[in-house]
């Protein structure tokens, strides 16, 4: 049985954090959605509570599932992503991460997205305002 990774596609006025991989080395400077993975008793719900309260010092609301199901490091996990948004507008802090930015449609493209978390960056477009 596949062990379940989720993460959180948090939405504020329009546009959705990505957070900047700090470690392990090969996965450093990639960019990514929030979260990990789900402990034994827990919900991907509670998961992603506690994720992003871990890594980012806020506390989210999870919404629905965005995507499909990802299959990752060779079948042996697979990433379910979920949107969410944040609590009392708190902002959040790049606890483990390198940097944080808040992406707009026009600037999902910006950053060098983790293979997993891209197909979840394409079916967020149609979810976010463009500019054009």
């Amino acid at each position: 049985m596949p062990r379940i990774i989720v993460g959180a596609a948090i939405i504020s006025d329009g546009r959705v954090l990505a957070c900047e991989r700090a470690q392990p080395p090969e996965m450093a400077g990639k960019w990514e959605f929030p979260g990990g993975k789900v402990d034994p008793g827990e919900t991907e719900e509670q998961a992603l509570v506690r994720e992003c309260q871990e890594e980012l010092g806020v506390e989210i609301e999870v919404g629905q599932r965005v995507g499909a199901d990802i299959s990752m490091l060779n079948g042996s996990a697979i990433l379910r992503v979920y949107l969410a948004t944040l609590v009392n507008r708190a902002q959040p802090v790049p606890l483990e991460h390198s940097d944080l930015r808040w992406l707009s449609h026009d600037e999902l493209d910006s950053v060098p997205w983790l293979p997993a978390d891209a197909p979840i960056v394409a079916a967020l477009g149609p979810l976010l305002p463009s500019s054009a």
